[in-house]
């Protein structure tokens, strides 16, 4: 057999879809075009390893499951689970940063507030405290007649007894008064909203 140069090889250049691939099965030669191997083609269970590139977002995923992935920091509008949501590290489960706001009362303990996010910090009307109860409104578009709030006492001198004692479409109700004390002050509630349903 003569030795070919490298050299004098002919280049190589891409398959067209037209070319004719010889595949040699059972001693017999058969033919088999480029374009039936590698275009829509379909795999079955194909074992991939570790894709360097490429994008799926064309994709659609029919029962696809992830077993212990290890998803990073993730982006997006919603989730929807079955299971519990739990956190294994010192975080937490919250609110991120720019959920909440805060807001003070204007011209009374009374004087209701309006404050659109799902939680947040309420600066009380400079008064002094009083053992009677008291109540304001606080409007905020993020809450539902069917969700939970959540209310405790951040600052001030006086101990306060918090209530949350109504709950509807686009506003709650805070009751407060003392236990005792009647310091003239501001004393701050936080707030958060418990998305909930009734059924």
């Amino acid at each position: 057999m003569a030795t070919i140069a490298i050299t004098a090889l002919p280049a190589a250049t891409a398959a067209a879809t037209t070319d004719v691939l010889p595949i040699v099965q059972g001693g017999t030669t058969k033919q088999v075009t480029n374009a039936l191997l590698f275009t829509n083609s379909t795999l079955v269970a194909p074992a991939l390893g570790t894709v360097a590139s490429g994008n799926i977002s064309a994709c659609t995923s029919t029962g696809m499951v992830l077993t212990t992935p290890v998803i990073g920091a993730a982006t997006g509008t919603s989730l929807t689970v079955t299971g519990a949501i739990v956190s294994t590290g010192t975080a937490g489960v919250g609110y991120a940063t720019g959920a909440g706001g805060t807001v003070t009362q204007a011209t009374s303990r009374t004087t209701g507030v309006t404050l659109n996010k799902t939680t947040g910090a309420i600066t009380l009307f400079s008064a002094a405290g009083s053992a009677t109860a008291a109540t304001f409104t606080v409007t905020n578009s993020t809450v539902a007649a069917t969700d939970v709030i959540i209310l405790n006492q951040k600052s001030g001198t006086d101990l306060y007894d918090l209530m949350v004692t109504a709950v509807a479409a686009g506003s709650f109700s805070i009751t407060f008064r003392t236990t005792g004390g009647t310091t003239t002050e501001q004393p701050v509630f936080n707030f958060a909203v418990i998305k909930a349903v009734a059924a």
